[in-house]
């Protein structure tokens, strides 16, 4: 069973993702964050530098786009062809506000009408095949039956499901019991999404499911960056390893950035990393408070000299308070 690396907007960008490529195996797929096109059809300059083939050379890389506009979907795919990438993803699972409200992401899984007729123009026209990451309806898990068989209408490349509802955001735990009758009904190969945090979880499921395509993880390989590269059959993280991948990260960061950007988005994802350790209440507290590179580094080293791994490192939000 594969392994994809879900897209984290503000984590897994172009520096995160060569870095984790370079230091840890086990993943076919890294997805970028969603690139949203504009009236205008041109890339900001941080959707450039994420597509920019020189910034994720090496690094088996999925563009997605986030939009409710056929005509500006299908021309992206046009240009995202000629940079040199061979699929495109259709985000219908983004939860957030900002942009549901604009009937994007799962916003637009409250009219299925309106979507069906998105999906007729887009793949009659898109310069690429298309891969979907949706959730399992906009309010209810009811809703999953009719959307299924409406996505079912068309060749997508893969079906990503994140298993919860618009309405669920990532509250409560997603509904893993439909995944056999997906499977059952789901033309396209099946990749689940949703609850898999450390690697108990990712073979009870393999258990469940072996005949999924793959998985796609988010905050559990995050919080465990070896997390895909244990499930395959290779090492287990240690501090050492975790170490070295963070100061990689903050080098990397701190030769492009400036000094405040490299803080607030190590801050951000070393609040996943320390999940992964027993009792790091207090060093989480530390480095959310840090003012400086140099009070966050104190911090940071104090958790990594001092806390040890869990015996099951992976993302553990149930016990600890973000």
């Amino acid at each position: 069973m594969q392994v994809y690396f879900a897209p984290l907007e503000g984590v897994t960008d172009s520096i995160y993702r060569r870095a984790h490529h370079a230091m840890f195996g086990g993943v076919e797929k890294y997805f970028i964050p969603f690139i949203s096109p504009s009236e205008s059809l041109t890339f900001s300059s941080r959707e450039q530098r994420a597509i920019d083939p020189r910034e994720n050379a090496g690094v088996p890389v999925v563009p997605q786009l986030l939009t409710r506009d056929a005509d500006r979907f299908v021309a992206m795919t046009k240009l995202l062809s000629d940079c040199g990438y061979r699929e495109v993803n259709l985000n219908l699972g983004c939860p957030s506000g900002t942009v549901t409200a604009k009937g994007k992401g799962s916003g637009m899984l409250r009219d299925l009408g309106a979507l069906r007729a998105f999906l007729d123009a887009i793949f009659a026209s898109s310069a690429l095949p298309i891969s979907i990451k949706t959730r399992t309806g906009y309010q209810s898990i009811d809703e999953w039956g009719a959307l299924l068989e409406l996505l079912n209408a068309y060749p997508a490349s893969e079906m990503i499901v994140h298993m919860r509802t618009k309405a669920e955001f990532y509250r409560g735990h997603a509904h893993r019991e439909l995944c056999a009758a997906t499977m059952e009904t789901l033309r396209a190969p099946f990749v689940y999404n949703g609850d898999l945090f450390t690697i108990e979880d990712l073979r009870a499921f393999e258990s469940e499911c072996p005949n999924a395509r793959a998985v796609m993880l988010g905050r559990g390989l995050i919080a465990n960056p070896a997390l895909a590269e244990t499930f395959a059959g290779g090492e287990t993280l240690s501090i050492d390893r975790m170490r070295a991948f963070h100061d990689s990260l903050l080098q990397n960061y701190t030769n492009l950035w400036p000094q405040k950007a490299v803080l607030g988005h190590m801050q951000e994802i070393t609040q996943y990393m320390l999940t992964a350790f027993e009792g790091p209440m207090k060093a989480r507290k530390a480095v959310r408070k840090a003012k400086t590179i140099d009070a966050y580094l104190d911090a940071v080293n104090l958790a990594f000299d001092t806390l040890p791994l869990r015996e099951s490192p992976g993302f553990y939000l149930n016990e600890i308070e973000f």
